[in-house]
C-alpha cells in the first residue's frame, strides 16, 4: 500500500463476461429499456482534496458515526479532516501536519491513530511512530515508538486492540530489489486499555517462517475478525499469516500460492498513430505468484485477499495475479477470482492496455462491509479506476457492478450505518484531475454506475473498447446506434450497440479493414455516418506532428468494414497550413447525385479568421469538395484552453446538430453545447486561399454540462458522439480517454425525445 437539474435517463445491458450480471444486479433490465429500482451503489459525491489544501488522499478512515473522513497525504506530511454529513456535499474541514509520511490511518471511538514514516528515505536505519491523535481536540496525546517504517493499521471491532505492520521498506534501487533487504518488518500490537500514556506495545516476529526468504518477511497490510485474529499479508514473500492479538502468536502460515489466468491481454503493442497497441484477448499466464497486497475478512474464519503484486524475482519473474482470492484460515482457497474481474474492466471500457505486459488493471486496494444484511467485498484496480462489487455473502463471491473512482484508488472504506462507501484515488494529473475521493451511497436505484458496457465476443471474453469518439443511430432499428472509436487504440473498430437496456450494451463489432484485409492501424476514426447504399462513411482525423502524421479522410466501408473508397482533402486546401486538429464529426444526406457527406474541423487552421472553424462538403457522384465556416463561441477560458467542433448529426427535419465543447475538466468545464446548423441551406463554396468562406448561423439546442456533472464523479472534457435513434430519442457519449492520465468513465446517456433534449430549439 505504501506509496508516494434532474438526472436523465441512462440507457444501456450487461456488466461483467464470465459473470454476466447487470449493473444493478441480476434481473434489473426490463423489457423496454426502464430498470427496475434494484438495490445499488451510486456515486453522490467527489471531494478534490485541493480544497483542504493537500497533495494527495491514499488511505481512509471514517470517524464512529460516519460524519467524518481522514485521509493520509504522505506528500505534505499531514493528515486531512471531510465533513461528509451531507455526502453530496463533502467539505474541507482542515488538517493536522504530523511530522513524517503518514501512511496509515486508523480510528477509534475517540482516537485516530496514525502511523508515521519518519525514516526519511533510509532504508538501512527505518524509523516510524504511532501517533494518537485525540478526535474532539485534533492534538497529539501519545506518540508510540515503532522501531521500523510503518505501512498498515488496523483496529480490533471491540476496540481492544491496535495492530501496525511494520514493513521496513525495501530499497528498489538495491540489489535489483531483491530481497533479504534487513532489517526485517514485524507486527506491533497495540494493547488499547485505559489512557494512551499506559498502552503497551507487543511484537510479532515473522522471520523463520517457511516462505521465500525466512529472513526478510516484507509484512504489507492488516486485518482484524471479531475474534481478535489479525491476518497479515506478506507480499514479496507471497506469505499469509494469522495471528491471535491476545497473545501474540502466529496460529497460522501458509504460501498465497499461484493461479492460473487465461484469456488475457500480456503484450503491450507498439502499434497504430498512438503507440498503443490494441486489447487482444488470446494470452495466458499460468502459476503467478499472487503476491497480495491488501486483506479483509469475510467470516471468521475466511478472508480475502487483492493480488496485486509488487516484485520482480532474481529469475526476473514478476508476481500478481490480476484478481483476488479468498482463503480459509487453514490456507484451503475457497474461491479464485482468476480473469473475471479484469475481463469485467474491458466490457466498462476500462482497460488500462499500457499496463498488459506489467500486473493489467492490479487490484490492490480492498474492504468489507455488510450493508442491509448482505456481506460485500469491494476490490479496488489501482489500474483501471474502478472498484469491483461483490456479494460475498455465498461461497462464491458475485459481480454486482463495477463503480467508477478518480486515478488510482488506493484507499476504501465501507461506512455501512450510513450506507456508504468511499474510495480515495492518489494520482493527480497536472492542474487537471485530483487526487480525489468519491463517495457512493447504498439504496434503491434505477441509475446504472457504468452507462456502456459490451458483452462477449468469444467463448469467456469481453468485446474489447475503449475512447467512444463517434454515434450514429441505425436509420430502421430504434434500438440500434453505431458507434467508433479513435487513434488511441490501433484498430478502428465500428460498435452496434443495443440502446433498448440499461445499461447500453456493445453487441458486436467490425474493424476497419483494406480491401485485402489488412486491418487498418492508421486511422484516428472520429466520426460515423450511415452510409445509403449501406455500410458506413467514417471521419478519420488528421495529423500533422513530426513522427505522427497522417491525413484527413473521409472512407466509405461495407458492412464488414472493408473499405471501398477513401477521399482526402483538395490539395489547394492541404497547402493553406493544416493543423493537428482535424476531421471529427461525420453526417450523410441524400443518394446517388444528391448525396452529399459534410464533416466538421474540430479546431481553426491557418486559412481560418480566430473563432471560425471549417465545415465542409464532399459530393461523391462529383468528386467536388466545398465549404463554410462556422462560428465558435468566444469563452473566457484559461490558458491552454479552447473550442472546438466533435460531432456533426442529421437531424429528423433536415438540419444538423454540432456539438460544441470547450476541452475543460471537472468544475473548470463551463460549455458542452450542442447547436443546430441548417447546412442544406448553406452557401458551401471551393476553398480559395485569401477568400473568406460564407459563415452559417446557428442556434444553441441544448447545454448538457450539469447532466455530464451529474452523471460522473468528475465532469469529463471530450463530449465526443450525438446520435439520434430511428424513433427520435438524443443519445450522448463521452470519449474516456482510454485511461490515458485519464479517469477512464465514458458517460452514454439518452436525453431523451428530441423536443425534451433539445428544449431551446
Amino acid at each position: 500500500m505504501h506509496s508516494h437539474p434532474r438526472r436523465r435517463r441512462a440507457i444501456g445491458a450487461l456488466v461483467g463476461t464470465t459473470l454476466l450480471v447487470t449493473s444493478l444486479g441480476a434481473g434489473a433490465a426490463l423489457a423496454g429499456g426502464q430498470t427496475a429500482r434494484q438495490r445499488a451503489f451510486v456515486h453522490v459525491g467527489t471531494f478534490d482534496v485541493r480544497l483542504n489544501g493537500s497533495s494527495v488522499a491514499e488511505i481512509v478512515d471514517a470517524t464512529k458515526d460516519g460524519t467524518t473522513l481522514i485521509y493520509t497525504d504522505s506528500a505534505e506530511g499531514e493528515i486531512g479532516f471531510v465533513d461528509i454529513s451531507d455526502p453530496a456535499s463533502p467539505a474541507p474541514a482542515g488538517t493536522v501536519a504530523v511530522g513524517g509520511e503518514p501512511t496509515s490511518v486508523g480510528i477509534t471511538s475517540k482516537y485516530a491513530l496514525v502511523a508515521i514514516d519518519t525514516s526519511n528515505g533510509d532504508f538501512d536505519r527505518p524509523t516510524g511512530e504511532l501517533l494518537v491523535l485525540d478526535l474532539a481536540s485534533r492534538t497529539v496525546v501519545k506518540s508510540l515508538p515503532l522501531g521500523g517504517q510503518p505501512d498498515s493499521v488496523a483496529i480490533s471491532p471491540d476496540q481492544r486492540y491496535a495492530a501496525i505492520v511494520i514493513e521496513n521498506q525495501r530499497d528498489e534501487d538495491e540489489n535489483d530489489g531483491l530481497i533479504p533487504q534487513l532489517p526485517a518488518g514485524r507486527l506491533v500490537v497495540v494493547d488499547l486499555r485505559g489512557s494512551p500514556d499506559w498502552w503497551p506495545l507487543r511484537y510479532v516476529d515473522f522471520t523463520g517462517l517457511a516462505m521465500a526468504d525466512a529472513s526478510d518477511p516484507e509484512p504489507e497490510f492488516v486485518d482484524i475478525n471479531e475474534r481478535n485474529q489479525a491476518v497479515v499479508t506478506l507480499q514479496e514473500n507471497n506469505h499469509l499469516a494469522v495471528v491471535n492479538l491476545r497473545n501474540g502468536r502466529i496460529i497460522g502460515d501458509f504460501p498465497a500460492g499461484t493461479a492460473d489466468v487465461v484469456n488475457i491481454d500480456a503484450t503491450e503493442d507498439e502499434l497504430g498513430p498512438q503507440g498503443n497497441g490494441i486489447i487482444s484477448l488470446t494470452e495466458s499466464i499460468t502459476d503467478r505468484r499472487r503476491e497480495p497486497d491488501t486483506v479483509g475478512w469475510l467470516t471468521s474464519n475466511t478472508f480475502a485477499i487483492a493480488n496485486e503484486g509488487d516484485y520482480e524475482d532474481a529469475n526476473g519473474v514478476e508476481g500478481g495475479s490480476r484478481g483476488f482470492t479468498v482463503f480459509r484460515t487453514d490456507g484451503t482457497i475457497v474461491y479464485e477470482s482468476a480473469e473475471s474481474f479484469e475481463h469485467a474492466q474491458i466490457s466498462a471500457g476500462h482497460y488500462n492496455e499500457g499496463r498488459s505486459e506489467n500486473k493489467g488493471g492490479e487490484p490492490e486496494a480492498l474492504e468489507v462491509g455488510t450493508f442491509r444484511g448482505t456481506r460485500m467485498l469491494f476490490v479496488g484496480a489501482e489500474r483501471a479506476n474502478v472498484i469491483g462489487v461483490y456479494d460475498a455473502s455465498g461461497r462464491t463471491p458475485e459481480l454486482l457492478q463495477l463503480l467508477p473512482t478518480g486515478i488510482g484508488p488506493e484507499g476504501l472504506k465501507a461506512i455501512p450505518k450510513r450506507n456508504l462507501l468511499v474510495a480515495a484515488a492518489e494520482t493527480s494529473v497536472d492542474d487537471l484531475i485530483p487526487s480525489m475521493i468519491t463517495i457512493y451511497r447504498y439504496g434503491r436505484t434505477s441509475s446504472p454506475s457504468m452507462t456502456l458496457v459490451s458483452g462477449p465476443e468469444g467463448v469467456g471474453t469481453p468485446i474489447p473498447w475503449v475512447a467512444m469518439s463517434g454515434l450514429v443511430g441505425d436509420p430502421v432499428a430504434p434500438d440500434v446506434i453505431y458507434g467508433v472509436t479513435d487513434s488511441f487504440l490501433a484498430e478502428a473498430g465500428i460498435y452496434t450497440i443495443d440502446a433498448s437496456t440499461t445499461p447500453a450494451v456493445i453487441t458486436s463489432r467490425v474493424r476497419v479493414s483494406a480491401p485485402d484485409g489488412t486491418l487498418r492501424n492508421d486511422l484516428d476514426v472520429e466520426g460515423v455516418a450511415v452510409a445509403p447504399e449501406g455500410g458506413f462513411w467514417l471521419a478519420s482525423e488528421g495529423r500533422t506532428n513530426a513522427g505522427s502524421e497522417r491525413v484527413n479522410a473521409l472512407l466509405r466501408v461495407d458492412a464488414a468494414g472493408v473499405v471501398q473508397e477513401e477521399v482526402g482533402l483538395p490539395a489547394e486546401l492541404l497547402a493553406a497550413g493544416l493543423t493537428s486538429s482535424g476531421f471529427e464529426g461525420v453526417a450523410v444526406v441524400g443518394e446517388g447525385t444528391t448525396e452529399h457527406v459534410y464533416a466538421v474541423i474540430q479546431r481553426e487552421w491557418a486559412s481560418d479568421a480566430a473563432g471560425f472553424v471549417k465545415v465542409a462538403r464532399y459530393t461523391p457522384s462529383s468528386g467536388e469538395w466545398a465549404f463554410v465556416s462556422y462560428p465558435l463561441d468566444a469563452l473566457a477560458l484559461p490558458a491552454g484552453g479552447w473550442v472546438g467542433l466533435s460531432e456533426l448529426t442529421l437531424l429528423p427535419d433536415g438540419t444538423f446538430a454540432v456539438i460544441e465543447r470547450d476541452n475543460q475538466i471537472g468544475p473548470a468545464a463551463i460549455s458542452k453545447r450542442v447547436y443546430g446548423v441548417d447546412l442544406a441551406a448553406a452557401d458551401f463554396q471551393p476553398f480559395v486561399a485569401g477568400t473568406p468562406l460564407p459563415v452559417v448561423s446557428k442556434t444553441l439546442l441544448a447545454d448538457v454540462l450539469d447532466e455530464l456533472a451529474a452523471n460522473s464523479v468528475w465532469t469529463p472534457d471530450k463530449l465526443e458522439g450525438l446520435a439520434v435513434t430511428a424513433d427520435g430519442e438524443v443519445v450522448i457519449v463521452t470519449d474516456n480517454d482510454g485511461l490515458d492520465d485519464a479517469i477512464g468513465q465514458t458517460v452514454f446517456l439518452n436525453l431523451g425525445p428530441i423536443a425534451q433534449a433539445f428544449p431551446r430549439s
